[in-house]
């Protein structure tokens, strides 16, 4: 653990440099060449900070290993208008799309035409099926995101009563396995007996729905005393509105340092007393070097398989909990009253 928590300081180090500008800062990365090809990333949806941010990353990596980058922020955060992004990039002649599904079904048909037109397929972020990628670029892993949030409301509930989520949408892969995963924890060690999960509410990662969810959840569960929020739109929603309305109900969940500072503290005044994520900026930037070694021969996606992700250096290919496979970008980080002032200006 202490390992991984170095490794996302060192490289948290280079992000200030990259959200100066997307192209500048790094020297090129060692490796094979991408010539020409172009890499296209498709996100959840425009104006999504943390897509923002994984889209530098993205963009700096392509960039540095001079590729050409395309970067897709669809409309809407659905299957559909990502269906739309992927067709359009097809006819582009895009070399691999990365992309993170707003749905893990749905886009099957669209990206299986996209692999038969030669494209190379990875998902980050937020999965697609087995048949839709070659690979899957984690965050985290899923248990380690489920323990840690599980372990967060045992500790803010004080390991009892009422709490509920405010997730992304119903059908968002990322979400759903770290929610169940939640569940199974819980289900599973008699220490959590006392904790009541009243209701998971979908903000669909839009700040006014999740805004209206988290008021929703305050009116209708008047002794609710935590809100676990595993997204960054909807944390920063609940945060607000806790804080507002001068609420006890305490937060916790993933969110971007810049978005929360104003909200962590441990004291009344603050609704969220700390929180988790990852650099999305270093996973997009791994999104990036997966989708050039797939274009380039140096992986097809199988388990046991290493590669070198430029700067960040070796990668292994494992086997996924859907089946399918897995690249995992490293822990989930814990900002807190300690910290969060040194990380909001980076991320």
């Amino acid at each position: 653990m202490k390992k991984k928590l170095l490794g996302l300081l060192l490289t948290a180090a280079m992000a200030a440099t990259l959200l100066a500008g997307c192209g500048g800062g790094d020297t090129p990365a060692s490796g094979s060449s991408t010539g020409a090809k172009t890499y296209a990333l498709v996100t959840k949806s425009a104006g999504n900070p943390f897509n923002e941010k994984e889209a530098e990353g993205f963009k700096q990596a392509v960039e540095a290993m001079g590729g050409t980058p395309v970067i897709q922020h669809p409309e809407a955060a659905t299957a559909d208008a990502q269906i739309t992004v992927i067709q359009s990039l097809i006819s582009q002649k895009v070399d691999s799309i990365c992309i993170a599904a707003n749905d893990e079904n749905a886009l099957q048909a669209a990206l299986e035409e996209a692999k038969a037109a030669g494209i190379k397929i990875c998902s980050v972020d937020s999965t697609v099926n087995t048949a839709s990628r070659q690979v899957h670029v984690n965050q985290a892993g899923v248990n380690e995101i489920g323990q840690c949030l599980v372990d967060a409301v045992y500790d803010l509930t004080g390991g009892e009563g009422q709490w509920a989520i405010v997730s992304a949408t119903s059908q968002a892969a990322n979400q759903n396995a770290w929610i169940e995963s939640m569940k199974e924890i819980i289900a599973s060690d008699s220490k959590y007996a006392n904790l009541e999960l009243v209701e998971v509410a979908y903000g669909d990662d839009e700040p006014q729905k999740s805004t209206d969810v988290t008021q929703a959840l305050l009116t209708n569960y008047p002794d609710l005393k935590v809100i676990c929020a595993p997204t960054t739109v909807g944390i920063a929603a609940a945060a607000k509105v806790l804080q507002d309305q001068g609420s006890s109900v305490k937060l916790t969940g993933l969110g971007l340092p810049s978005e929360m500072a104003e909200y962590i503290g441990d004291d009344d005044a603050h609704s969220c007393p700390y929180m988790f994520l990852w650099n999305p900026i270093d996973l997009g930037r791994l999104g990036a070097y997966t989708s050039i070694a797939l274009v380039n021969g140096d992986a097809t996606g199988a388990a046991g398989e290493k590669f070198t992700a430029g700067d960040m250096g070796e990668y292994e290919i494992v086997t996924a909990g859907d089946g399918g496979t897995e690249i995992i970008l490293g822990a989930p980080f814990k900002f807190d009253p300690s910290n969060i002032e040194e990380w909001k200006s980076v991320y």
